[in-house]
């Protein structure tokens, strides 16, 4: 006999993110269909990238975008499926894409909104042709000035002022995980039905953690301190630790790891480079506002990345994320060991 199980309570994102609503009386809705929407766009990005290679949209364009990498089919199409779907709502003052230099503004024939979204709308695009996890990151900002279009003011808030964030990774599931300033919350489409369904409640980076992520062949060009950090967790770290080192080279499926498993991410510059290779506002923030809502920490390594004013819409920096103890680890060995260098010179 069926083991129908009335009281399991069943949590569709859209019925989640209205209760989340509830916690605030003087609420306009905007942000709750912002997110709805959001979600929609992962639903519709999902049913190319799982049929990907089975349809013509793998591959380049042949084109480069703004930060001078290759633009694949799939970004196009989630960039457009992200402002389709969000320039007409009458939520927004402006968007940005990592694929556009400049902000997008909305067209003049719609209303104009309270909130300014950021995206990238396919994070790790270089790996589709190898079957490898890629995703949708976005940030959502509150309009900082008072009326009309929205200017670069409005998307030159640091993380602090981020209102929610968080992503959909398409891997053998499709799982969006987003935070409203009330802690992180995962949510796994499930395809029989069309529907993000509530699976990973509560988010927290475990105590223990299991992994550290960095590309070490970029090891040579990394600063004596950063080595040093590396070289450490190389060689088993301390005896309360036993990590193992994982990386998968898309930012999205190395972070999504990081918060179910717990551990270190990081990016750090290369000698004689002020700044790191991935953007603040795209994904350092976004994905550094969950981290820092499971319970971890962001630094660039120097500063936490907390406060950092942008300066740009595609400003890059360095970045280590994940259980504090292993963040503050790495700024101790790098401001004893590159500072002393530093004061040597």
């Amino acid at each position: 006999m069926t083991d129908w199980r009335f009281d399991e309570k069943i949590v569709t994102i859209e019925r989640h993110i209205q209760d989340q609503q509830s916690h605030f009386p003087g609420a306009s809705g905007q942000l709750t269909g912002l997110l709805q929407d959001i979600a929609l766009a992962g639903k519709m990005i999902a049913s190319r990238t799982t049929r990907a290679g089975l349809a013509d949209i793998i591959g380049a364009t042949g084109d480069t975008n703004v930060q001078g990498e290759t633009v694949q089919k799939l970004d196009i199409y989630a960039h457009r499926t992200l402002f389709r779907l969000n320039d007409h709502t009458g939520r927004l003052c402006a968007m940005g894409s990592e694929e556009e230099e400049h902000l997008i503004p909305i067209p003049q024939e719609f209303e104009i909104g309270d909130y300014v979204l950021l995206f990238d709308p396919l994070d790790g695009s270089s790996n589709i042709s190898y079957n490898v996890s890629v995703g949708t990151i976005f940030t959502i900002f509150r309009r900082v000035t008072p009326s009309g279009p929205g200017t670069l003011e409005d998307a030159l808030q640091p993380m602090r002022r981020i209102v929610a964030a968080g992503y959909i990774v398409y891997g053998s599931s499709t799982m969006m995980v987003y935070s409203a300033g009330n802690g992180v919350d995962g949510f796994t489409l499930d395809p029989s039905v069309g529907e993000f369904l509530l699976s990973h409640p509560n988010i927290k980076l475990p105590e223990t953690p299991r992994y550290w992520s960095s590309n070490v062949s970029y090891y040579p060009k990394w600063s004596k301190g950063v080595k040093a950090y590396s070289d450490w967790l190389m060689s088993g770290a301390d005896d309360s630790y036993n990590m193992s080192m994982r990386y998968i080279g898309s930012m999205i499926a190395d972070i999504h790891r990081l918060l179910l498993s717990g551990g270190i991410f990081f990016y750090p510059p290369e000698v004689g480079k002020d700044e790191g290779k991935l953007r603040l506002l795209y994904e350092v923030a976004p994905m550094g506002f969950l981290v820092r809502q499971a319970g971890g920490y962001v630094s660039t390594g120097i500063e936490p990345v907390w406060d950092i004013e942008p300066t740009g819409l595609h400003q890059r920096i360095s970045v280590f994320m994940g259980n504090r103890d292993l963040v503050e680890k790495a700024e101790a060995m790098i401001a004893e060991i590159d500072g002393a260098a530093a004061d040597a010179s």
